[in-house]
């Protein structure tokens, strides 16, 4: 049973590990939120645009929102 409860254990650790870094897969794709709201590469994206983004649906309404949640994480 110890062996057992090691390795519910590990399995636990694993997968919260995982859920943890979630980030890190959100953010694969470099460039595409630029190409989404049209804003070049290189520049800086406008809160305006980002807001408006977050009132629409699908992918861009999501990505925006966390976007925006983000920038509040980001330390000033």
């Amino acid at each position: 049973a110890t062996e057992l409860d090691a390795l519910r254990y590990f399995l636990d650790t694993e997968a919260r590990m995982a859920k943890k870094k979630w980030i890190a897969d959100a953010t694969k794709k470099k460039g595409g939120w630029h190409r989404a709201l049209h804003v070049p590469e290189g520049e800086k994206i406008p809160a305006s645009k980002v807001a408006a983004a977050a009132k629409k649906g699908g992918k861009v309404g999501r990505e925006a929102r966390l976007a925006q949640t983000l920038s509040h994480l980001r330390g000033k």
